[in-house]
Formats: structure tokens, sequence, C-alpha cells
């Protein structure tokens, strides 16, 4: 198989099989085989290691994983790559499920499971916090769209900082490990990306906490006690809650971290109770 590594054989393969990238699946084929490493060597795979990747694309990462001796199990939403992730990633140790990965059900993984992806730009965020939410990965190395990347590590009081970051601070620590620059990929795409490394701490979700931050950030020039008045807390309860916490009566909620959350929620209680 000539290397998916170059654009050249890139749009060779794609005009075979009569395709073009379809940017409404934020398909962006990844053709620079120096960045293809760093991604392989950040995922650290072990030889007979079980890897979970969504949006293969062409496979090029998919085959990179298993010949560094992984066992992939790829999630792929455009049936039309079918016919070429087949000859792709022929003979390898590879099993393709063609579905919406936001759909899949993670729940029956290994706890400690490994998550390598050049994810789709158009599912990042939401499948990213269904997959700390489920907590079955230990690790997650993905390439991200730099936005998204930069509001994962985002620290309050920054303009990316919000609801993504504070799940990101829940359940993980965060490492942004470099930037791709657009002419890495194929089609060029008008952003750069960045490769961001997720440690699982292994907390658990907590539906109630992010209830209360989901409140909390519904209107960001509002004070953090009028949004929560208006999902349903009574202004002497929040106003309690927040000298408890060590908060002062006028902050906004991008100020206060994920401790800060921790306490206001353990104060607060279920709005309504």
């Amino acid at each position: 198989m000539p290397s998916l590594t170059k654009p050249s054989t890139v749009r060779a393969l794609l005009e075979r099989y009569g395709l073009a990238a379809d940017r409404r699946l934020g398909q962006n084929f990844l053709v620079d085989a120096g960045l293809l490493e760093v991604i392989v060597r950040t995922a650290g795979v072990r030889p007979g290691q079980e890897v979970w990747e969504v949006g293969p694309g062409l496979g090029t990462l998919t085959r990179a994983l298993a010949e560094a001796g992984a066992r992939v199990h790829a999630i792929e939403k455009d049936t039309r790559l079918e016919p070429v992730l087949r000859e792709t990633l022929s003979g390898l140790p590879v099993e393709l499920t063609f579905g919406d990965a936001l759909e899949h059900d993670w729940s029956q993984l290994p706890p400690g499971s490994l998550f390598v992806s050049n994810l789709p730009y158009n599912v990042a965020t939401p499948l990213l916090s269904e997959l700390l939410r489920q907590g079955r990965f230990g690790r997650l190395v993905v390439l991200l769209q730099r936005e998204v990347a930069e509001r994962l590590a985002a620290a309050p009081g920054t303009p990316a900082y919000g609801l993504l970051s504070l799940r990101a601070a829940h359940h993980a620590r965060v490492r942004k490990v470099r930037d791709f620059p657009p002419e890495a990929f194929y089609p060029r795409p008008r952003v750069t990306s960045t490769l961001v490394e997720l440690e699982h701490t292994g907390a658990p979700d907590d539906p109630g906490l992010f209830r209360l931050v989901e409140a909390a950030f519904a209107a960001r020039r509002k004070t953090l006690r009028k949004n929560l008045e208006q999902a349903g807390w009574p202004r002497d309860r929040i106003l309690a809650a927040l000298a408890e916490a060590g908060l002062e009566p006028m902050v906004r909620a991008e100020r206060l971290g994920i401790e800060d959350f921790r306490r206001l929620h353990a104060g607060l209680g279920a709005p309504g109770s």
C-alpha cells in the first residue's frame, strides 16, 4: 500500500473511488508523516493493546496504530469510505464499525481503555464530553481544532473558559502536546489543529454538579446569582451558599474553578428543594 501521508497518493485514492472529502463531516486527512509519528508516539501503544478510534477517514492513523502493534476498533460514519478502508487496512488487526460515534454504546468498554483519534471537527466537543462522562478511557489522545483544545485547557477568567473546560477539569488532566498546521492535512482546513492528551483521573460523572454548571453559564454576561435564580434556586440560599464557598455575591461563573463549583453545589443542593 503506498504511503497515505502524501497528498498525491490521497488525491489518487479518492479519485479512484470517485470520492471527495466531505467538509460537512469535518474530513481533513492527515498527510504529514512526521506529525503522524508524533500522535503514535504520544499514544504509546503497547503490542496487542486495544485502541479505539473515531473517524478513521482513509485509515492513515489506523494503519500507523496497527503497525505499532495495536488492535484497533475504528468507528466511521461515512459509509462511502468502506471500500477504501477495506483496501487500506487489509491484513491489519482492525475492526471496522460504520455508524455514528455519538450514538455508540461506550459503557461496555473495559475501564482504562485507550482512545486515539484525529477527530472530525464537527463531533469533537460533544463526543469528548460524552467520553469523559463515561469514564471508560484511561487516556485520550486526540487531534482537535485548536479552538476546542484551548477550551479544554482554559483557566478560569480566560475567554475560552466554559462548560467544556470544567468538564475536562472535573475528569482529567489536560496536556496540549503541539499544534499541527493546516498544510499537514488534505484538504487544508482553515484552522490550526492541536494534539491533546487527556489522562482520566477516575472522577465519576456528577449530573447534579453539571446541572449547576450549565445553569451558571446560561448567560455569561449575567452574574452567577442571577443565572441561578432563573434556574430555580432561591436567592437567600444562593447568597448563603456563595458566602459559605467564599465567593462574592456579584461573581460571574467564568471566575469559578471546578473546586469552587463543587463547594457551591454542596451548599446549594437541587433547585426548588
